[in-house]
């Protein structure tokens, strides 16, 4: 296999095959007959993401706490989303903001642009190097200290540690800088 890097994870394989295979399953049906054409595809998706996307070590007791830690984010904060659209003055005080990131460049910080875009009345609006772009809601509101907390739980879930302190939500340097 020479799309798959030499020393590849082999448990990155097995788990991105059966990801890929139960795709195929659920978009053929279940139909037997589907997997001439499955077994090819499911092996080209495999082979395409091994070498696009290097395996990430994932820590797997720590994804139930992040899956419980982003649901209670996003729940209140979708509800006051919608009662910010739904409210007769619509209190909104925009703002655009670059925040520093901590997490190393690449499938991390991603992740963290992408998971802070369904948190918190924010929206990732660019990623150039380690700086991320937000477009904020509310900008009264204490939105680094979410941005910590995402962020140190995605360094947890990957196995990752950063350089931010023991209590996220004092850090002295605000790494938020407004841009207008």
């Amino acid at each position: 296999m020479k799309f798959i890097k030499q020393g590849a994870n082999w448990r990155a394989i097995a788990t991105r095959s059966f990801i890929f295979s139960v795709i195929w399953w659920v978009l053929s049906d279940g139909v037997a007959q589907s997997w001439w054409v499955g077994v090819p595809a499911v092996l080209l998706a495999m082979m395409t993401s091994m070498a696009l996307i290097p395996p990430v070590p994932v820590v797997l007791t720590a994804i139930p706490g992040f899956v419980v830690f982003f649901f209670l984010r996003s729940l209140p904060a979708g509800a006051d989303v919608a009662w910010r659209v739904f409210h007769p003055r619509i209190p909104i005080d925009l703002d655009l903001v670059e925040y520093q990131l901590q997490l190393p460049p690449g499938l991390a910080q991603v992740f963290l642009a992408n998971i802070i875009s369904l948190l918190s009345g924010t929206l990732s609006a660019g990623l150039e190097q380690d700086i991320l772009k937000l477009h904020v809601l509310d900008k009264q509101k204490n939105f680094v200290a979410e941005l910590k907390a995402v962020e140190l739980r995605v360094a947890q879930m990957l196995g990752l540690s950063l350089n931010i302190g023991n209590d996220i939500c004092d850090i002295e340097a605000d790494p938020a800088r407004r841009l207008f």
